[in-house]
């Protein structure tokens, strides 16, 4: 769940603070008003607007004796409470207000400031109430559109973003956030003018530049992109995010001169960077200058020798010119540097709760499975992380993983994790046709699967079937990049998200 960063509450809610008390405070005069015959209400309204707490609650507490249904009253002891900095009691006499009259607008108001000054969810009910009775406050509108970004609430917290109206045209914080929610929707057009009024309010912020040619390069306008980073780019800025950021754009745009130009340079300022020498792998790889590549890629080995992405960039562009034996070495040292290339989604997700830490994980799965004992996720959870920690043929741990792994694919056909680890281990064990025979089958299921893909080439491999390794090879190219790119659109939204300040 996305929750509102420290700055963009500290930016909206001292505003929507100052505002309610200043309500509050004008309630008070109206309740002056309206009592003008009763000593004792009028003597707490001033007491109230003079900021005398302490008065006002002894007036209070006799006047609640004698009409302890009065809404008004409970409301003003609220606001007597809050304004000595008693938020808790203050919100218990708000909500004994709303109990007596659920629609009375001063404690509707008083409950709202202290739960939304405390980020709670609990305010969101409150200014449906407040919303239902003034379906045009601006206020409350972004009040909610806070809240519910940071409940993960992105289709609603964009409503009333939207029916904030100005409120926060001056606020690049709560701007982000509308934004953030707007691309997470896909609304990648609106998201950028966003950016673009952000911008406005600082032109010379290089992150909110950046920020808005991610956005536009999301919204597939490559070329608006080059326009916003240009400042940056003939300011001879070197820094290597920002020149990344531009060969993309330029890339997209048609210029691959400069995208190759803008890469070289990133990689000069920045030869430890990965991710650069990927990106000026794809750069050649989509036109046809693997080679290239190949020798900018073994810059980037020499400077990164155990990065396991960068063998497996070089073993795609080595199968762009054909060279498979060549492309299989560096395969093999990929997945060998990092095995856990192998783990599907649903592995990763359990490992990531775990820290990495196998044998923890493996005790979580062993525990749940002990209650389902032929839940099919479990069983594939367990023979993956028994493979990871190396559990070698012959042993129990072994058996226990392809045990696992068989009942899993025989409870659950159509789990292709389970067909992919399976084969893995009939690999380990010298079952290379049956290794096959599983990687096809989880072919069927996920034909992107990359790890099914290349263990079947190593099955071909060690059954002597080699027709079909160079068309696998080709294939598995093919998926590299195109998840090269959806990695790429990944990491814009993430660095999106993760801008909003923090």
């Amino acid at each position: 769940m996305l929750g509102l960063t420290k700055t963009l509450d500290r930016a909206i809610r001292s505003g929507f603070v100052l505002l309610l008390l200043l309500q509050f405070f004008g309630v008070a005069r109206n309740l002056a008003e309206a009592h003008t015959r009763a000593d004792e209400t009028s003597s707490i309204a001033l007491a109230l607007q003079n900021r005398e707490f302490d008065k006002a609650l002894e007036l209070l507490r006799r006047a609640l004796q004698s009409s302890p249904n009065n809404p008004q009253l409970w409301t003003m002891q609220g606001v007597a409470y809050s304004g000595e900095g008693h938020k808790q009691q203050a919100l218990v006499s708000f909500n004994h207000a709303l109990n007596i009259s659920a629609e009375y607008l001063p404690a509707l108001h008083g409950a709202i400031q202290i739960e939304f000054d405390a980020g709670s969810a609990a305010a969101i009910p409150l200014l449906r109430r407040v919303l239902h009775l003034l379906p045009s406050d601006q206020t409350s509108h972004g009040m909610l559109a806070v809240l519910e970004y940071q409940q993960g609430n992105c289709p609603a917290a964009i409503t009333h973003f939207d029916k904030a109206g100005a409120l926060f045209n001056s606020q690049s914080s709560a701007l982000h956030a509308y934004a953030t929610c707007l691309v997470k929707v896909k609304q990648f057009d609106q998201a950028a003018n966003i950016f673009q009024h952000t911008l406005a309010l600082d032109p010379n912020n290089q992150k909110e530049r950046r920020l808005l040619a991610s956005i536009q390069l999301m919204a597939h306008k490559a070329h608006e992109a080059v326009t916003t980073l240009a400042p940056l780019v003939e300011s001879g800025n070197t820094d290597p995010q920002t020149l990344e950021l531009a060969a993309n754009a330029y890339e997209d745009a048609g210029d691959t001169e400069k995208a190759v130009s803008a890469l070289r340079q990133a990689i000069l300022n920045d030869p430890q960077n990965v991710n650069l020498y990927l990106d000026f792998a794809n750069v050649s790889a989509a036109h046809e200058s693997a080679q290239v590549g190949i020798n900018v890629v073994n810059d980037g080995i020499a400077q990164q020798p155990n990065a396991a992405q960068l063998y497996f960039a070089r073993g795609v562009l080595y199968v762009q010119i054909a060279d498979y034996a060549k492309a299989e070495a560096d395969l093999e040292k990929s997945y060998e540097l990092d095995p856990s290339q192998s783990l599907t989604a649903a592995a990763q997700g359990l490992l990531a709760v775990q820290q990495n830490d196998l044998d923890r994980a493996l005790m979580d799965v062993r525990q749940k499975l002990k209650l389902k004992p032929n839940d099919p996720l479990l069983l594939y959870l367990q023979a993956d992380v028994l493979t990871q920690k190396g559990a070698e043929p012959g042993s129990a741990d072994f058996e226990l993983a392809l045990q696992s792994a068989k009942k899993a694919v025989s409870l659950r056909p159509g789990l292709a994790a389970a067909r992919t680890v399976l084969a893995k281990l009939y690999l380990q064990s010298g079952q290379n046709q049956q290794a096959a025979d599983q990687c096809r089958k989880a072919l069927e299921i996920d034909p992107k699967d990359q790890t099914s893909l290349y263990r079947l080439i190593q099955a071909l491999r060690k059954t002597g079937k080699t027709a079909d390794v160079p068309e696998l090879l080709k294939q598995l190219a093919v998926l590299r990049r195109e998840s090269a790119k959806e990695q790429k659109q990944r990491y814009r939204y993430k660095l999106v998200e993760g801008d909003t300040p923090q």
